[in-house]
């Protein structure tokens, strides 16, 4: 696949670096590779990135990006990212196509989950 001009790398901000290390790699298996003590890197999961120090956070009720991660189950995805210490911002709804979830890790920033799969 070409790269040129394709997105290629995403960046968070992260009031606690450490907290959203630990969430990322409890919710999702995540590893990471720190650069001084404000900044981390996470790469292989799907497009790689990183973690800036900042109190600020990133949300769709602010005009933020929405990053939408896929699920083949997601009420197992659920119950991970609350296990993890994230929070469910909104349930699990239906789209044309599919449902989804949104959450927060522990910075507050906002993510969705969807997948194409109905429950059985």
């Amino acid at each position: 696949m070409n790269e040129h001009e394709k997105i290629n790398y995403v960046e968070f901000p992260a009031k606690d670096i450490e907290a959203v290390k630990t969430f990322f790699g409890d919710a999702f298996g995540w590893s990471f590779v720190d650069y001084g003590p404000e900044y981390t890197a996470f790469s292989n999961e799907g497009l790689n990135g990183g973690f800036y120090q900042s109190e600020l956070a990133a949300s769709t009720v602010n005009g933020g990006a929405l990053i939408v991660f896929y699920s083949g189950d997601l009420e197992k995805t659920v119950l991970k990212i609350e296990g993890a210490g994230g929070s469910i911002i909104k349930p699990i709804f239906s789209f044309p196509g599919g449902r989804r979830f949104h959450f927060s890790d522990p910075n507050g920033n906002e993510y969705a989950v969807w997948s194409d799969i109905s429950p059985e």
